[in-house]
């Protein structure tokens, strides 16, 4: 299959009337740019390939948000009336970003040739996922694609604000801590060395307390850079086995509910995703198992991966579902009475989109307390930090000044 993909091209030439002219138009060879050009009655002199560099690159890669929107606008196009082609081939040439045209053009080539669109998306899985894939399969097959795009714009769209809050409480508490590390690591290396000179000179005993800390300044002058070089080390050894070992990674993810506080939001956040997940799936014709396993995925955590894993074998051995989630022991029993009601009465996606409601919602209050309770903390830790380093460099002047 040749290649289909948009590049950018810079061009100048000169328009019918001598004018000169040039810009910029995305096209898939050099060759294209000039017939396009030519139907405007422009005479193309000089066509190239727009480089970019590395930042740029990064900034013209899609991302979840970018899915989430490109989702949004295809189910409201259909749900308009548009067609699928239609749709697919305005979203390509409008996209402000080059991968984004691309795929997007791939796609609409891929459905213009007669394959599927879960087809045409599955060539692309860096962007969407096996879940996405299956559902908008499912939609192919039972004629619902628009409905499906809505129930799939909506997951998504419930996804990310999840995940915005979780980044939200973990963003400002560390951002916070980092500026007083950088702060204070700045007086312990320039601002307090200029004391010790002026101290020096004073030929008298100094406080306990100012001595400690002219210690850890001439500490962290002397090993800072070993000390900074072996964090540096030890963050990237941590991050890359992150990255290849499994194992550590689920240990991490055990942990992380243990945390105080920070736990819990991370708990409802992974009750949230799966309840959220297996809603949209099952209520889209998804079998139940298959369903399960495509949850497991989307919880976030290992913990509850693996126990959603479990319910899948029990279910599949003829187990009622809200029966094989209390064998777990991870769901509160909260959630599990709402399974068992919805199993009753034959309404299971319902059940799971009102848990999955709720815990987004105490996610987000979670957060917002978090945050409130944070500030005022964070705010005594940088006074006491900042403020004892300014007491302890002038204990030894307000001394003198109570001899004289």
């Amino acid at each position: 299959m040749p290649n289909t993909a948009l590049h950018t091209f810079e061009w100048n030439g000169a328009d019918r009337k001598g004018n000169s002219v040039k810009g910029e138009m995305s096209a898939v060879s050099i060759n294209e740019v000039k017939n396009l050009l030519r139907r405007r009655g422009i005479s193309a002199q000089k066509v190239k390939k727009k480089t970019t560099s590395l930042f740029s690159r990064q900034k013209e890669k899609l991302d979840a948000a970018d899915v989430c929107v490109i989702t949004r606008q295809i189910a409201t196009m259909l749900g308009a009336g548009v067609s699928l082609i239609q749709t697919i081939d305005m979203l390509a040439q409008g996209h402000n970003k080059q991968q984004g045209r691309n795929v997007l053009s791939d796609i609409a080539n891929e459905v213009k040739a007669g394959n599927p669109l879960s087809a045409a998306l599955r060539k692309h899985p860096d962007i969407f996922d096996d879940l996405y894939c299956d559902l908008v399969s499912t939609g192919e097959q039972s004629g619902a694609l628009e409905t499906i795009f809505e129930r799939i714009a909506l997951y998504k769209e419930k996804a990310e604000a999840l995940k915005s809050k979780i980044k939200k409480a973990m963003f400002y508490p560390i951002a916070v801590l980092v500026v007083a590390f950088i702060v204070t690591t700045i007086l312990l290396i320039f601002v307090v060395p200029q004391f010790e000179e002026i101290f020096s000179s004073f030929g008298a005993e100094l406080p306990v307390f100012t001595q400690m800390v002219l210690n850890l300044s001439g500490f962290i002058q002397t090993y800072g850079v070993l000390i900074g070089a072996g964090i540096a080390v030890l963050g990237w050894f941590m991050a890359k086995t992150h990255k290849k070992s499994q194992k550590f990674r689920d240990a991490v993810d055990a942990k992380l509910l243990k945390l105080p506080v920070v736990g819990d939001i991370f708990q409802k956040a992974a009750i949230a995703r799966f309840t959220r997940t297996l809603a949209t799936t099952f209520a889209a014709g998804v079998p139940l198992i298959t369903a399960l396993e495509s949850a497991a995925g989307a919880s976030g955590n290992a913990v509850y991966r693996n126990a959603i894993m479990f319910m899948r074998q029990e279910v599949a051995g003829g187990i009622q579902m809200f029966s094989a989630m209390r064998s777990t022991g991870v769901f509160p029993d909260m959630v599990i009475q709402m399974i068992a009601i919805g199993e009753e009465s034959g309404s299971v996606d319902a059940m799971l989109s009102k848990v999955a409601t709720i815990y987004e919602a105490q996610v987000d209050d979670l957060v917002d307390g978090l945050t409130s309770l944070l500030e005022p903390m964070i705010m005594a830790v940088l006074g006491v930090v900042i403020g004892g380093l300014i007491v302890a460099m002038y204990l030894p002047i307000f001394q003198m000044g109570n001899v004289v």
